[in-house]
């Protein structure tokens, strides 16, 4: 048997001192020196069930047994022996057995054994404290955490760390308005943990809606104590969100509460969301059970005048509002009228008191602005 001390020496000092599980490690280090005697020995991936690398953690031993095939004329000589060999093994042997023999004095593993013990526990160091740090926050998925930008990819993918572990926010998870600083710290949603070829990670988001939504309970109790609720949200990142909230306390004001004394706590929402001269706007809209009254509120700022169901069944209604206020109630690029939509799942369609539509309205401008331009020339020609 050949003496380790040098491996296990290695082994006692830094398992001792990162708190590792020595099984693991011991298991990961028999591993890593099969391959060493397999590469050695020019040996196939599928020959890795004939060798065995044994370890006796206690008195610092090592040995490398192999199973070989007895026969006529040897070709893999690791793994074959000649059957006049094998009868000194074993004196009943005979063509086709298998036998186990050790083969520790076929490699020098003294030095190589040191080093890769070495690099296992190091690995396994860092392997430990990542997958550590993963089940400290598997609880924590659908919640917000801090996060600490360590680079952003080409592709717009940034990486982030907690602690030793990795997290990852796709180019579809991030704002695009937004600029990571490296070495910052930011608030995102741990939306899960996944795993790829690298090994598992924190997928996170700043994106996504549930992040708007932790971001109301972090700042106001009554919905961390659920007596407010938020009853849907529709969001644009990094330009505008509407967030239909409801009390189920009598008494208690859904929009105040979410608003604060001075605005306080619906501003610290919006701060963590503005990026420079990007600020998300959010709408806070009352829940109402009556499907017309709800889209009359989702619709604001504008005011509506009523809400005709055109369609129960697919969801289909008319909006109809202020001639003067059409433009309000659609939004700049149909966004208003969009996130309405999107918050109440019902198919919106928007138009004035008098059957005027934004394209008509747009129309007219066009035709007001081309009269008065013409006009313009006459004057000029007349003069």
């Amino acid at each position: 048997m050949a003496q380790t001390t040098e491996v296990m020496s290695a082994i006692r000092q830094i398992a001792a001192e990162r708190k590792i599980d020595a099984d693991e490690i011991l298991d990961a280090i028999k591993y890593s020196l099969k391959i060493i005697f397999m590469d050695s020995h020019g040996l196939e991936k599928e020959d890795e069930d004939s060798v065995e690398v044994i370890m006796d953690p206690e008195k610092g031993d090592l040995n490398v047994r192999v199973k070989r095939e007895v026969v006529e004329r040897p070709t893999k000589h690791v793994l074959e022996i000649f059957i006049d060999d094998a009868k000194k093994v074993k004196k009943n042997a005979e063509l086709g057995d298998v036998i186990e023999m050790d083969v520790t004095g076929d490699v020098d593993f003294g030095r190589i054994a040191a080093q890769t013990a070495r690099q296992v526990i190091l690995q396994k160091l860092r392997d430990s404290e990542k997958e550590a740090v993963l089940r400290q926050f598997t609880d924590k998925v659908g919640k917000i955490i801090n996060v600490t930008v360590q680079r952003v990819m080409p592709e717009g993918d940034v990486i982030c760390e907690v602690g030793k572990a990795k997290a990852i926010m796709p180019k579809s998870e991030r704002v695009a308005t937004e600029y990571y600083r490296l070495g910052s710290q930011i608030k995102v949603l741990l939306k899960g943990i996944e795993e790829d070829i690298k090994g598992k990670y924190m997928l996170i988001s700043r994106a996504d809606e549930g992040f708007l939504s932790e971001l109301f309970a972090m700042e106001i109790p009554e919905i961390e104590s659920e007596t407010v609720e938020i009853m849907g949200i529709a969001r644009e990142p990094g330009s505008r969100s509407k967030v239909a909230v409801r009390s189920v306390s009598q008494g208690v004001d859904p929009i105040g509460s979410c608003v604060g004394q001075k605005g306080v706590r619906i501003n610290a929402i919006s701060n963590e969301l503005k990026n420079g001269n990007f600020e998300e706007k959010i709408d806070i809209i009352l829940w109402d059970e009556s499907i017309e009254q709800y889209i009359m509120n989702a619709v604001r700022p504008a005011n509506s005048i009523r809400v005709d169901i055109v369609d129960k069944q697919d969801k289909k209604a008319l909006v109809v509002v202020p001639d003067s206020e059409l433009s309000l109630a659609i939004g700049k690029e149909g966004q208003n009228a969009r996130l309405a939509t999107k918050l109440t799942g019902w198919q919106l369609d928007i138009e004035g008191e008098n059957g005027t539509t934004e394209e008509n309205t747009e129309s007219d401008a066009a035709l007001v602005a081309s009269t008065e331009s013409d006009e313009d020339v006459d004057v000029d020609t007349e003069e």
